[in-house]
């Protein structure tokens, strides 16, 4: 009897929670109301230089991702006249947990339910249905980032970016690509070659001549430069909304 009372019991808790996550899915898709995303700036070493860096930053330094998603939401026809806005949250001190070095399934979803454990607690402060944690480096100590991701199933982003202000433009290309992610929006690179897969891949397919392009689709994070060859964007206004990635975050039909 009490086996059966556990296993109903756990059955309306994953019911609730899947019906929540349908409703804020159900809201997101909608369009017709302001997102709120709330970041969380990370020092993502014990360099003093990153501390100041993260200290320093506030909601105005993400004010182009805010107009990013304003021009290209314009672009589709949406009326909303702010899809998106960031609410800055510092002073988080402890790091997300990493990905698991194994690939198996047990320790992929044991490390999905605690980094949703994770962002559940930060969730206490700032209340936007989209949380993104983005960890601040020292470029001399780390040359290059860790892989950023963005997962839907619970609207959480984890960024890597540098602690330098020459490279602020180029991170808030990889926090809007991540957010994007959480709206349901999926890569379009090849993980192989990270060159931008063609044709859904490129800012403007139809360009000619085709390169190099002017602007990079956000979800290739690239703008090919030729066939072979690809840059990352300085900042968002080099970069796109393709018409695949508007599709599925539901600012067009397909």
């Amino acid at each position: 009897m009490w086996k059966r009372i556990r296993i109903a019991v756990l059955l309306l808790v994953l019911l609730s929670v899947a019906s929540n996550e349908w409703l804020i899915q159900h809201r997101l898709w909608s369009w017709r109301h302001t997102t709120v995303v709330s970041l969380y700036p990370i020092a993502g070493d014990d360099s003093p230089a990153t501390a100041r860096y993260v200290a320093g930053l506030n909601a105005k330094d993400y004010g182009d991702i805010e107009r990013f998603f304003s021009e290209e939401a314009r672009r589709y026809g949406r009326s909303v006249t702010q899809p998106l806005r960031i609410e800055v949250y510092p002073g988080t001190v402890e790091s997300p947990p990493p990905p698991p070095m194994q690939s198996s399934g047990l320790a992929v979803v044991w490390w999905s339910l605690k980094l949703r454990y994770y962002a559940w607690r930060a969730s206490h402060v700032g209340d936007g249905p989209i949380r993104v944690f983005v960890l601040f480096h020292d470029a001399r100590r780390l040359p290059t980032l860790p892989h950023s991701l963005g997962l839907r199933q619970g609207h959480i982003g984890v960024v890597h970016a540098f602690a330098l202000p020459l490279m602020a433009g180029s991170n808030n290309v990889i926090i809007a690509h991540e957010i994007l992610h959480t709206f349901g929006a999926t890569d379009r690179y090849d993980p192989a070659t990270d060159l931008p897969l063609i044709p859904d891949g490129l800012g403007d397919p139809d360009q000619q001549p085709r390169y190099p392009q002017e602007y990079a689709e956000i979800m290739a994070g690239r703008r090919l430069i030729s066939p072979t060859e690809a840059e990352i964007p300085l900042s968002l206004s080099q970069c796109l909304v393709g018409p695949v990635t508007a599709a599925e975050i539901h600012w067009t039909t397909g």
